[in-house]
């Protein structure tokens, strides 16, 4: 499965990207399960990021959201502006 990641705010300047296309093991079928298995692969700011967003599609989603086979799913941390 390949889907593309979008990192917005904090996010992006940690990982010095804004977005990537990945191909998934099988076994990642959440959206719970993509970050837990992107902090395995060294994107640790999504562990400590309080108060995660997440979306799919463009449609906010919880952790045990399902993802698919060309789904985009975006992170982000809450952000204020002034």
């Amino acid at each position: 499965m390949s889907v593309k990641i979008l990192y917005f705010a904090s996010l992006r300047e940690a990982f010095g990207t804004s977005n990537e296309t990945l191909a998934l093991p099988p076994e990642i079928n959440t959206v719970g399960a993509l970050r837990d298995w992107l902090i395995g692969q060294g994107r640790t700011a999504l562990g400590t990021a309080k108060n995660l967003r997440c979306a799919v599609n463009q449609d906010m989603a919880a952790l045990d959201t399902g993802i698919k086979d060309g789904d985009e799913i975006a992170f982000f941390p809450p952000v204020t502006g002034g």
